[in-house]
């Protein structure tokens, strides 16, 4: 059996280091919110390699990219691939870009290699995937792929009220092509993992079975605001207590559900919020994130009684609001497939797992077969200026996703 054919991984880590520029940060990381200048000038990067790589560009009505590689029977569905080009504010500089740029390595290299594939092959720039502009995130991958309708995505507003779509005219970005309704034969994200798991085990690549559900509540506990000097212990009714009771319950709940479980209050506000007053009101967020809708609802419902049970027992009023809700996406078999096969070829260890972040691909995986790709991260760090992979993992996960792209744009074709 032949090897498989590769990447070129020198060329691959030079476009990550070039885009890294645009938008760089002292500490090393990247701001490239969506839809800003900075947005702009990575885009009109991204395009002009596109387009010296031989490939036609389409932009969509939500600003999304799509650059073609036409195929040898160019009237099928294309197999794409792709992810995202905005950060987080003070972000690393692979979230994201590294599964677009990947992508432009795999055109690059087939192109290299005198390579024509029977299906067309894409690679795409979802706009405003991290939802640190314009919430929610992945807005424009969801337009897509029928979650959300266009309107509702154009009229999203940042903090100064400016909406989705004024940013994308304002940056020239404004497509005139309609958005999804389009066939994909398959998709494919490669993405850094964000989290510890592949390089404590010193695994090379994880192929992603699917990604966790999620359940957002907001949560509210009313008290009685008072003197901290004057207010004796037993005569307070401390809705700064409730909140943290109901902390720690919500960290029992995540550790309870084993290696998937996961439960967080990352925002929360005391009323009136000053240091001499008792609390009296807290407003806070709660997050549970698993791969079984059963068990989320199980989570749900314990986190509900338990809130009751607390509060009565400090004399407080509460509510539960869930304010948002993700179920669980299982990804395509025959492509986790192709990508554990193109893993395999390469003798690069792997292990199947669980996306713990939402992904453009969580969207795409409704209209079309996908699969994810993610290779390690140092420290697991993410949504951090210190994020960083080493170039020998960028080259794996790529090669990874031309074998994977390659195998699916030469099948079912007449």
């Amino acid at each position: 059996m032949s090897a498989p054919i590769r990447v070129d991984g020198d060329r691959l880590w030079q476009s990550l280091m070039e885009m890294a520029k645009i938008g760089a940060t002292p500490a090393g990381g990247v701001t490239r919110l969506a839809l800003t200048e900075l947005d702009r000038q990575g885009r009109d990067l991204f395009v002009r390699w596109a387009e010296e790589a031989g490939c036609t560009v389409r932009v969509d009505a939500m600003g999304n990219i799509f650059a073609r590689r036409a195929g040898v029977q160019d009237h099928l569905a294309p197999v794409v691939t792709g992810s995202h080009g905005d950060s987080q504010p003070a972000g690393g500089k692979f979230d994201g870009i590294y599964g677009v740029l990947a992508g432009i390595e795999v055109l690059r290299s087939l192109n290299d290699l005198g390579i024509r594939t029977q299906r067309p092959i894409e690679v795409i720039n979802w706009t405003n995937e991290e939802g640190s502009r314009f919430a929610p995130a992945m807005i424009a991958s969801g337009v897509f792929a029928g979650i959300y309708d266009l309107e509702y995505g154009l009229s999203r507003t940042d903090a100064e009220g400016v909406t989705l779509g004024q940013a994308l005219q304002a940056i020239g970005y404004a497509g005139s092509h309609p958005v999804g309704g389009q066939a994909i034969h398959a998709a494919f994200e490669l993405h850094i993992e964000q989290g510890p798991i592949l390089e404590a085990a010193g695994i090379d690549i994880g192929v992603v079975t699917g990604a966790q559900g999620q359940r957002w509540f907001e949560i509210e506990l009313r008290g009685r605001s008072a003197h901290a000097g004057t207010t004796p212990m037993d005569h307070r009714l401390d809705a700064g207590l409730g909140m943290a009771r109901v902390m720690e319950l919500v960290h029992g709940i995540g550790l309870a559900q084993g290696e998937h479980g996961r439960a967080t209050v990352g925002w929360a506000n005391l009323y009136p919020n000053s240091r001499n007053v008792v609390p009296g009101r807290a407003v806070f967020s709660v997050e549970f994130r698993h791969p079984n809708e059963t068990t989320l609802e199980a989570m749900e419902a314990q986190l509900r009684s338990q809130v009751q049970a607390i509060a009565h027992a400090l004399g407080l009023g509460q509510e539960v609001r869930r304010i948002f809700q993700y179920a669980p996406i299982d990804f395509d078999a025959d492509c986790i497939a192709k990508v554990d096969a193109a893993a395999e070829a390469f003798g690069y260890s792997r292990k199947t797992m669980i996306s713990g972040a939402g992904h453009d691909a969580c969207y795409l995986s409704t209209v079309a077969p996908t699969a994810m790709i993610f290779v390690p991260c140092v420290e697991g760090l993410s949504h951090n200026e210190a994020e960083h992979i080493h170039p020998h993992w960028s080259e794996a996960g790529a090669n990874v996703l031309l074998s994977a792209m390659l195998q699916k744009a030469n099948e079912d074709t007449v």
